[in-house]
């Protein structure tokens, strides 16, 4: 098994599109990249903590490659956008990949290389190394899937559940 830990918007979105692809085993939606020892979803959402809304994304990579992963990740978010995704604004909506080692680093370097040719405009994803990495509130765990009639759900995060599975379908559940 493999994680991945990326940012992209809010983490609901990455957390429903990366929880129907198969291959994935688990997927945690949490806060990291920030100087605030205990954030919670309070304090990210004001600003000022340094987090980012980020997911782990667990899979086991002779189901689905890393590449795929990393190729969803920049089809589901704007990675022109800096320190935002569409009405979410602010340091904690930024794109960013956060790496564990060299080799984590270098294959985000490469998706990133491959997605600014899809890409119109500057792809403002960072690549930061990933500090301590803190579970979201249980709430926001598969928030999608718990809240189905809920309005950012069906506005924002299926369309990109939907984009995403219709780029990938051969690794859609």
């Amino acid at each position: 098994m493999q994680t991945y830990v990326l940012a992209g918007g809010c983490f609901w979105c990455l957390d429903a599109v990366y929880r129907t692809l198969n291959g994935v085993t688990d997927v945690v939606s949490g806060y990291t990249g920030g100087h605030t020892a205990s954030p919670s979803y309070e304090s990210v959402c004001g600003g000022g903590t340094g987090h980012a809304e980020a997911v782990a994304v667990t899979f086991d990579p002779e189901v689905i490659p890393g590449e795929i992963i990393l190729d969803a990740y920049f089809t589901l978010h704007d990675p022109t956008q800096l320190n935002r995704q569409g009405n979410d604004i602010g340091e904690q909506y930024r794109s960013t990949m956060f790496y564990a080692d060299d080799a984590q680093k270098a294959d985000f370097e490469a998706a990133r290389d491959r997605a600014a040719e899809w890409w119109d405009g500057t792809i403002v994803t960072t690549i930061e190394p990933l500090g301590e990495f803190h579970r979201a509130e249980e709430y926001h765990q598969d928030f999608f899937a718990k809240n189905p009639g809920q309005g950012y759900c069906n506005a924002v995060a299926l369309p990109k559940v939907v984009k995403v599975r219709n780029k990938f379908t051969e690794y859609a559940r």
